[in-house]
């Protein structure tokens, strides 16, 4: 096998692991939810519900499970949550009956949203210092790689195999494949294994920041006015993608404009993840926060104003754009802000408000679908969340700082 470097592997390790969560993802699960409801005979509704209540029980799991990763060596902690995630999709097969369902997404978003994006994020933001933000821009290509491929490829599988049968194929992938990689990369990583720690202590005056506990992070208004922003993606572009057929059939679209949709959503995250990565390295992400959900709100307006089909891959495009900008600061802006120590505990809890968002996003689509409001409606509903999360971030940006200890020399 290739002799990479330490920072390569945690890399190589980062981006296979957020590749892999793409199974506990809502733009992938929502791939099944016509052959879910068909099978089992739900509404919109009840889906959103049972997804949202599944997701919901997850991301408070999740607060716990996820601080675990502070205390417990990382190779170990990696092969727990591979563990999970190989059982998880096993499971999503066996699906009969609603009860079964619940359980099967509880575990697919607590496994693959939750577990598999919290571990490589939490890594990453941890082990790289000075080049944060290009190293999470490097792993994020690994879900705008899955967004890129996984909508075409399950679709078309769909025409060949059951739906049951695609999942038992995901279950053998994760057995095989992600044991290799987590021995091969972190077998050996511990938390003194940052990058350039020791020329940086021998060479370089540094600043140190205080790390916050979470308790201490709980206390802090600024936490939640940066959160408000940070979750208007995970809600928003969650509701679509579950509902992706709905808005299909709402705008009169094809069955398969969204899935080459999601094509240009991946090419348009990854030219995002590529310049933001440099961008958060240069500015800090606490100054690129405000222009996040810029994109996010340009495009619901389009989705609200029109219905030709090239409005889709406006729409989808600047979701992207808003998409890579999200992935980067959503990890960095805590580590920046808030120090890396407790990290792990901090990111369990954003990674659950995250998955919570998810929730809540899928119940609110589902109950306004089904309470025959459009999708133009919603839109305006999720452009007026933005707009005033937007207002508050302004409001105290210049107050979102670190605060600093000393300078190590």
């Amino acid at each position: 096998m290739i002799n990479l470097s330490l920072n390569k592997k945690v890399l190589l390790f980062g981006f296979i692991f957020t590749f892999f969560s793409s199974f506990g993802q809502s733009f992938f699960l929502g791939l099944f939810n016509p052959s879910i409801r068909n099978e089992l005979n739900i509404t919109h509704g009840q889906f959103g519900t049972i997804y949202a209540g599944a997701t919901i029980c997850s991301s408070l799991l999740l607060i716990w499970f996820g601080k675990k990763i502070d205390d417990i060596k990382l190779f170990k902690y990696s092969l727990i949550v591979i563990g999970i995630l190989f059982f998880s999709s096993i499971f999503f097969s066996f699906i009969t009956n609603i009860y079964l369902l619940i359980i099967a997404i509880f575990l697919m978003r607590f496994s693959g949203q939750g577990l598999m994006s919290h571990t490589s994020s939490t890594t990453i933001s941890r082990y790289f210092n000075k080049r944060r933000g290009r190293a999470l821009s490097g792993i994020w290509f690994g879900l705008s790689s899955a967004e890129f491929v996984l909508p075409i490829l399950i679709v078309f599988l769909l025409t060949i195999f059951s739906w049951r049968t695609i999942w038992h194929f995901i279950s053998v992938i994760i057995l095989i494949i992600l044991p290799l990689v987590v021995f091969y990369t972190i077998r050996n990583i511990t938390f003194e294994s940052r990058e350039g720690l020791g020329i940086q202590q021998n060479k370089l005056k540094i600043k140190e920041i205080k790390s916050w506990r979470r308790s201490e992070v709980l206390r802090d208004f600024k936490f939640y006015i940066i959160s408000l922003n940070m979750l208007a993606m995970p809600w928003i572009v969650t509701g679509v993608f579950i509902y992706q057929s709905f808005i299909s059939e709402s705008k009169l679209w094809s069955s398969y404009v969204i899935p080459q949709s999601f094509m240009i959503y991946s090419i348009t995250s990854i030219l995002t993840l590529v310049s933001s990565g440099f961008l958060v390295d240069k500015f800090t992400s606490r100054k690129l926060i405000p222009f996040m959900n810029i994109p996010l709100l340009i495009g619901l307006l389009i989705l609200s104003l029109f219905d030709f089909k090239f409005s889709a891959y406006l729409f989808f495009g600047l979701l992207g754009i808003s998409n890579g900008l999200a992935n980067v600061l959503g990890s960095s802006t805590w580590a920046e802000i808030y120090g890396v120590r407790y990290l792990g505990s901090i990111r369990a809890l954003t990674t659950a408000f995250m998955v919570f968002a998810t929730a809540f996003g899928t119940a609110i689509f589902g109950i306004l679908i089904d309470n025959a409001f459009t999708i133009e409606f919603i839109a305006i509903v999720s452009i007026t969340y933005i707009s005033i999360s937007l207002l508050a971030l302004l409001s105290i940006k210049n107050r979102i700082e670190p605060i600093i200890l000393r300078k190590k020399t």
